[in-house]
């Protein structure tokens, strides 16, 4: 039997599932009903079971989920039992702001280094990781085998070097470039367009203030 597709907009909501569970566990919370999750969420019971059944379910009927358990099988679906390496490129304020982000290794991503074309920036330490020039990522990739590039470059420049990391063997990108990348099939690509979300920010405050 072939593996059953599960939709982007499941897999998107399965960060979000972690962190609250994260926290209920935190809180020594034991077991919680979908219908405790719904309120907590602001996600129907009927969502939130329905996310769930496309991985086995997790639940008991009348018993609810248990808090742990859940919270390790989504890490696990998410592939965070497993440690990624990944690089920064581009040191600037917003590369240098995600270099100390101490949640990535917390989450198993471990940054292993920071690339700049910049010389001003080469040697700048950030959290004990050297900022290196761009002629020296591929050797480094290889010797470090790393398996996720972060872009926090300019759009001019994001196209070009994507082509590089597809050349170097990268296997994914966090792109927070604004220039949506074309890559092969199988380079797994998320896209972080902040501008989008505050427009989209200002289309619902605009919104807003016109009902009111």
């Amino acid at each position: 039997m072939e593996p059953r597709e599960i939709s982007q907009a499941v897999i998107g909501r399965l960060p979000r599932y972690l962190r609250y569970l994260g926290d209920l566990k935190d809180e020594g919370i034991e077991r919680i009903s979908s219908q405790e999750l719904s309120k907590l969420m602001k996600v129907t019971a009927s969502q939130i079971r329905q996310d769930f059944n496309n991985f086995g379910g997790f639940g008991q009927q009348g018993y609810g989920y248990n808090v742990e358990h859940l919270y390790e099988e989504i890490s696990n679906i998410l592939g965070l039992d497993q440690k990624h390496q990944l690089i920064i490129i581009g040191a600037g304020n917003l590369g240098q702001a995600l270099a100390n982000y101490m949640n990535f290794e917390r989450r198993g991503f471990i940054i292993k280094g920071l690339f700049d074309n910049n010389p001003a920036l080469h040697g700048k330490t950030i959290r004990g990781i050297s900022v290196q020039p761009m002629d020296q990522m591929e050797e480094f990739m290889k010797t470090n085998n790393i398996d996720i590039a972060v872009l926090t470059i300019p759009k001019t420049s994001a196209v070009e070097i994507a082509e590089k990391l597809v050349q170097y063997g990268i296997k994914a990108i966090l792109n927070f470039a604004h220039v949506d990348l074309n890559v092969p099939a199988g380079i797994q690509v998320e896209n972080v367009h902040l501008s989008d979300s505050l427009m989209k920010l200002s289309y619902n405050l605009s919104c807003y203030n016109k009902e009111q």
